[in-house]
């Protein structure tokens, strides 16, 4: 089983135990552990974002193919409720949980008002001394991110997950 699914149902066990419907894998983001999932009456998608050794923070896609086989960015109106970033950095680990309502004010959902974006750098809480740019995108992240790296903080999962 994939780390990053591994975890959400560790999560949702600990909130309430609740089970996981519908559980299909995103073939062509298998590097993200892409998944789908539905989850009391709502809809997720989940990856698994990435370190990469010159930039600080985390690498994520949000694309899928087209009807012609081509990269596009996540939709807003395909897009399920919720997208779950979960980063696992050796003993540092945490979960953004994103509804799409802020992805799309955000500009990262694809609209008739935004063209989306491909893929976007998450910063958690653990990360500091960051550039302004990032800085500012750490401001509005952090509010959907929960560090799991110790202990769940049990009422902010169950917020985010809108159990």
């Amino acid at each position: 089983m994939q780390q990053s699914v591994k975890l959400i149902k560790e999560v949702v066990a600990a909130i309430g135990n609740h089970e996981m419907d519908d559980l299909i894998q995103e073939e062509q983001n298998s590097e993200y552990e892409g998944v789908r999932f539905n989850l009391l009456k709502q809809t997720y998608r989940s990856r698994l974002a990435k370190s990469t050794p010159k930039k600080q923070g985390y690498f994520v896609v949000f694309w899928e193919k087209d009807n012609m086989d081509k990269n596009q960015p996540f939709t807003y109106l395909s897009s399920p409720d919720r997208v779950i970033v979960t980063v696992m950095d050796n003993e540092k680990i945490g979960q953004f949980i994103f509804p799409k309502t802020v992805l799309h004010k955000q500009g990262i959902l694809s609209s008739e008002i935004s063209k989306g974006k491909m893929a976007i750098r998450v910063y958690p809480s653990w990360i500091s001394n960051l550039n302004p740019s990032a800085a500012k995108t750490q401001k509005w992240q952090v509010e959907y991110f929960v560090d799991l790296s110790h202990k769940m903080d049990l009422d902010k999962l169950t917020y985010l997950y809108n159990f």
